[in-house]
């Protein structure tokens, strides 16, 4: 078994995203914890680890991998018994590709605009234009489910690192069923993994949470 070290932080879904991975593929990660609130992936000794002071960092055995679908696509190559998670054949990785820039520059970001004003500078409102932008992201999304999966027939990194940002926003800017039928039934889909309540499930709904909290601590502050 090969010693793979994972600086993350559960609420985090690009951290989720690896846990999910390392689950499918049957890895066990040493996790260790970086405090991005407390301000821990900008001590020098984590910078140091990554230049780019974010989460996660993968340490395999001395090799850091930094950037969570960098590190999804390297375990799956190196690690996974076949090629099904990020396919050879160009054309499906391509699909893949699209899909994995369509999370980090579209899904992520939009999630990003909103939660970070809550979390990072004391805000106490969603305004409505970033509303809108999230569920733009969700139309985008929903047609572009045309399959099962995000990328084709069959599960790949790519919806590994969708839900997790997604499981993550709808609790903060709804989901509804009536308006997004195919993303619930993805999400459903999802739901069936055995590990996919521990990897992911439970850290999405609690990021939510969190990021609700402290929206209503800095309105009565």
């Amino acid at each position: 078994m090969p010693k793979l070290t994972l600086h993350t932080l559960h609420l985090s879904p690009p951290c989720r995203a690896v846990e999910l991975t390392a689950k499918a593929l049957g890895l066990e990660l040493e996790q260790k914890t970086v405090n991005l609130l407390a301000g821990e992936h900008l001590k020098p000794e984590f910078v140091k680890l990554n230049p780019q002071h974010t989460v996660p960092v993968l340490d395999d055995d001395g090799t850091i991998i930094t950037e969570s679908h960098a590190i999804m696509i390297y375990l799956v190559t190196k690690y996974g018994k076949d090629d099904s998670l990020y396919p050879k054949d160009p054309v499906r990785q391509a699909r893949v590709n699209s899909a994995l820039h369509f999370e980090s520059g579209v899904l992520f970001a939009r999630m990003r605009f909103v939660f970070e004003r809550i979390l990072f500078y004391g805000k106490a409102d969603i305004p409505e234009d970033r509303v809108e932008y999230v569920q733009k992201s969700y139309r985008l999304l929903e047609d572009t489910l045309v399959d099962d999966f995000v990328a084709g027939s069959g599960m790949t990194i790519a919806d590994f690192s969708c839900i997790s940002t997604i499981s993550s926003i709808m609790g903060v800017v709804p989901l509804e069923k009536a308006d997004y039928p195919r993303i619930h039934a993805w999400i459903d889909r999802l739901k069936q993994l055995p590990y996919y309540e521990e990897a992911n499930g439970g850290g999405g709904a609690e990021l939510a949470k969190f990021v609700l909290a402290k929206k209503e601590e800095n309105a009565k502050a």
